[in-house]
């Protein structure tokens, strides 16, 4: 079936993009969630005027979305998450206006929230990789590594003991 795109989905296509999905993908997932319509004949016209007016308006605006991205792309983020003993799933999730936030302490960059092309909240520790979308032409990658400050104080000690044995042998 094919489907505009309102949103950037993950390994399905940027916004405003024609791009063909199983009818069961599109039916369940994109539809009731607002990240898509059917790709009519009168649908498709109205996105190629949409797509001039915003390339008249975004035409300036690629070369600062490159330097964006010079400056965001491959780098990582830390962000606390506060998980049960013995569990890696957090309490609560990790959203995209946290990876802004993040971003903006951590790295010094302001960028937009919906330029973080994040569907579902990070609900796990670990690195997680959030595309962002800068520019119609320019993504960039940034890591997001969700930890545990518990654990990450309990592992100290341990490493410390361990490098004082290496020097005492």
């Amino acid at each position: 079936m094919k489907v505009i795109l309102n949103q950037t989905v993950p390994k399905v296509g940027k916004e405003g993009t024609v791009v063909t999905v199983a009818d069961g993908y599109a039916r369940n997932y994109l539809f009731p969630r607002g990240l898509a319509i059917v790709a009519d004949r009168n649908q498709i016209k109205s996105l190629e005027r949409r797509q001039a007016r915003v390339a008249e308006k975004t035409a300036g605006l690629k070369s600062a979305a490159e330097a964006l991205k010079d400056e965001l792309h491959g780098k990582s983020v830390r962000i606390e998450g506060k998980v049960g003993k013995d569990s890696s799933k957090l309490f609560g999730a990790i959203t995209s206006q946290d990876v802004i936030d993040a971003i903006k302490s951590q790295l010094g960059k302001s960028i937009d929230k919906k330029q973080v092309a994040l569907i579902e909240p990070i609900k796990r520790l670990g690195i997680h990789q959030v595309e962002l979308d800068l520019h119609p032409q320019v993504d960039a990658t940034v890591k997001v590594e969700v930890f545990d400050p518990a654990a990450v104080v309990v592992a100290a000690p341990a490493e410390e003991a361990s490098a004082g044995e290496l020097v005492e042998a």
